[in-house]
């Protein structure tokens, strides 16, 4: 049986994008403590940057997986 997608929303996404814009977190530092890879948070970071007002148009997806979240 496969896996259930975690489905993270566009708060959370801001929020954890401006822990490392505003805060002065790594990237690293901050996917840990949020239970995240910072694969992901790095590639929501640079949405936000790209597209700030467009960024996080619609769900991002993340496999349970563990070896996916390293």
């Amino acid at each position: 049986m496969p896996q259930k997608r975690r489905i993270y929303d566009e708060e959370f996404k801001r929020d954890a994008v401006r822990l490392v814009t505003h805060n002065s977190y790594g990237v690293s530092e901050t996917a840990r403590r949020l239970g995240i890879s910072a694969k992901l948070l790095g590639r929501w970071k640079r949405e936000a940057e790209t597209r700030p007002n467009g960024a996080f148009n619609g769900p991002a997806q993340v496999s349970l997986e563990p070896d996916e979240l390293n």
